[in-house]
């Protein structure tokens, strides 16, 4: 099958062409694995390096195509339609696969029609909780463009209720959640892990990794920290990721902020922790996103407790006892507290990419088929 992937090039902190991590590199790599002949073409609302930019395994290659924001409003050899054009010329894809924002969803719906391929939409978030989609006339343009859409993969089973209810569309939805790459977040050594952060041996270390920020309800993780260090002064607070304009991490000396971290050092930031805290809050954002930090902090061993929200509410629904309730710091404190005195490792299997490259691969062949 011939895949003409669309994205926008910066997502969730990253950069999909210097960074190539994460699940809009994942799984075109994934299904590139399988044999597939898949090309991509992201628009950088930052202005970046253009041109063609190969990302290639032992296994597979996907060419991405990075062109400025700019070039949407050009026409002629040196726009965005030219270069879509193009590509799909040489390629002649038998599906486009339009990710990352409601921006693309909307522009997939033109360019699969013009090329004649079915489109397949991804929301790896809710698209309209974005501030783009503020926008007068976005959020139903979004709309119209799933209605549209030969089928759409959804990040969790909440997000695809929500886009059935809110845009009424009759394609099929399939569920393709995140997952971690085959070998990168395996167990290691606390100690080990400690010393390389440059953190103390010794001590109950709690933490999350991502962005700090008020809208994920970081605030509640904060005031837990507090509470806890009243009745557990060995209790330590690690933090990593980038933090909002005005967040204020509190003062104490066992609060360590490490910063933005390399994405390989990830696994050795969960690795240091004696229990990974999924901050989120019942918002338009929480209810439908899937958290990438627990998959990553299952595949790493670490025991986990979670806002009870969305995603996590459903999957962990059976073990109430590491759920704690959003914006909630006395709630977030007894279940660390619960998880301190008894540690619950989750029995859970961590998916790999290239698992859900298999099932993002056989909805393609479904779409392909009924289209």
């Amino acid at each position: 099958m011939r895949i003409l992937v669309l994205s926008k090039r910066q997502y969730t902190n990253l950069d999909l062409i210097d960074d190539r991590f994460g699940r809009l590199r994942e799984l075109p790599m994934a299904l590139a694995t399988a044999g597939h002949d898949v090309t991509g073409i992201c628009l950088s609302y930052r202005t970046r390096d253009e041109g063609r930019h190969d990302d290639v395994t032992e296994a597979a290659r996907v060419d991405w195509y990075s062109l400025n924001l700019k070039r949407l409003l050009l026409w002629g050899q040196m726009s965005y339609w030219h270069t879509i054009d193009s590509i799909a010329g040489d390629l002649r894809p038998d599906l486009v696969w339009a990710c990352s924002d409601a921006p693309h969803a909307i522009i997939g719906v033109h360019i699969a029609k013009k090329i004649g391929a079915p489109l397949v939409i991804d929301l790896y978030d809710n698209f309209e909780s974005f501030s783009i989609t503020r926008i007068p006339g976005v959020t139903s343009m979004f709309r119209r463009a799933l209605r549209s859409a030969d089928g759409i993969t959804c990040v969790s089973h909440p997000l695809a209720r929500y886009v059935k209810q809110t845009s009424s569309c009759k394609c099929p939805v399939e569920v393709i959640e995140n997952a971690v790459p085959e070998g990168f977040f395996p167990p290691m050594d606390r100690a080990a892990a400690r010393r390389e952060l440059g953190l103390p041996q010794d001590g109950i270390f709690i933490g999350t990794a991502g962005a700090i920020s008020s809208s994920r309800g970081i605030e509640t993780l904060f005031k837990a920290f507090e509470i806890m260090a009243l009745t557990h002064p060995q209790i330590h607070l690690v933090l990593a990721g980038p933090c909002d304009k005005g967040i204020e991490l509190p003062q104490s000396p066992k609060v360590h902020y490490l910063g933005i971290l390399p994405t390989q050092t990830v696994p050795t930031f969960l690795s240091a922790l004696d229990i990974s805290v999924i901050c989120n809050r019942d918002s338009a954002f929480g209810r439908y996103c899937f958290p990438q930090k627990f998959y990553e902090s299952v595949a790493c061993g670490v025991p986990v407790v979670a806002a009870a929200t969305g995603a996590m509410l459903e999957l962990l629904k059976d073990m109430p006892e590491i759920l704690f309730e959003p914006d909630n710091a006395d709630s977030l404190t007894h279940v660390l507290r619960g998880q301190i005195a008894n540690p619950l490792s989750l029995t859970l299997k961590a998916p790999s990419w290239m698992d859900l490259g298999k099932q993002l691969e056989n909805f393609f062949s479904l779409i392909k088929k009924e289209r």
